[in-house]
């Protein structure tokens, strides 16, 4: 069973609007609110999801660089990562040595000026070993992509 969590962006909560409507699509989800720098944050998921394993993480924007973070130091508790428009542009983040091998699902947006698809796009290619990559017609927010997501089989896997 896959105890899946949504991780929101910087100046977002787990009640924002993706938030809100994956808990109402999909009421298992835990939408958590974090607050401070990353690694505080980390931090605070990690309290939150201890003893947990086969997480199923969806990150947006600040949340995605979480999310990312935390396969990347621990990969065996995650099955998977849907990575929204991932922050992997910020906090001076460097990809890890050795590619991470949970299978991430990767959303960018052509018009996203706060994470550019050039700049997030190599470091995910960096990261990742499997990754499955979308460029959407849409900005930062993805407020025109995400609800055509075929969420169903992420929540059943």
């Amino acid at each position: 069973m896959i105890t899946p969590y949504f991780l929101h962006g910087l100046e977002s909560s787990g009640k924002g609007t993706k938030g809100t409507f994956l808990k109402k699509n999909y009421p298992v989800i835990i939408c958590p609110d974090f607050s401070g720098p990353l690694q505080k944050r980390l931090d605070q998921f990690e309290q939150l999801c201890k003893g947990q394993n086969n997480l199923l993480l969806i990150g947006s924007s600040y949340g995605g660089l979480m999310g990312t973070c935390f396969a990347i130091s621990q990969p065996e508790r995650v099955h998977r990562l849907v990575l929204l428009a991932p922050a992997l542009n910020f906090e001076g983040y460097k990809p890890p040595r050795t590619k991470v091998v949970v299978p991430t699902i990767l959303i960018l947006a052509k018009h996203d000026t706060i994470c550019p698809p050039d700049r997030v796009l190599p470091l995910a290619q960096k990261t990742f070993s499997h990754l499955e990559v979308t460029v959407a017609n849409d900005d930062h927010m993805l407020h025109n992509t995400f609800r055509e997501i075929d969420w169903d089989p992420l929540f059943k896997t």
